[in-house]
């Protein structure tokens, strides 16, 4: 038996990498409600809630103890992890 009525909608790649740009651009200026008023493109809630939900979730954004969301994620830092033999998984 379905959760709800309403089927699920899931946002588009270009919706999510404009919302991962632009908190990365913008990392620890906003706190979530005037970050959705100030993307460039406008989204309904939901679709803005399950974008942040993603991001948390894969470790790429965090909000502080004020709701401010910033920017965590390290590429460099995991390539450099990445590539020493004494973390590996054996």
């Amino acid at each position: 038996m379905p959760r709800s009525s309403k089927p699920f909608h899931s946002p588009q790649l270009d919706t999510i990498r404009m919302v991962n740009h632009f908190i990365q651009a913008h990392s620890g200026g906003y706190k979530r409600r005037v970050l959705r008023e100030n993307l460039p493109k406008k989204m309904m809630y939901q679709t803005f809630k399950t974008i942040i939900g993603c991001l948390e979730e894969s470790g790429n954004i965090a909000a502080d103890s004020e709701g401010t969301i910033c920017w965590i994620h390290n590429p460099d830092l995991v390539r450099k992890y990445a590539m020493r033999e004494d973390l590996r998984v054996r």
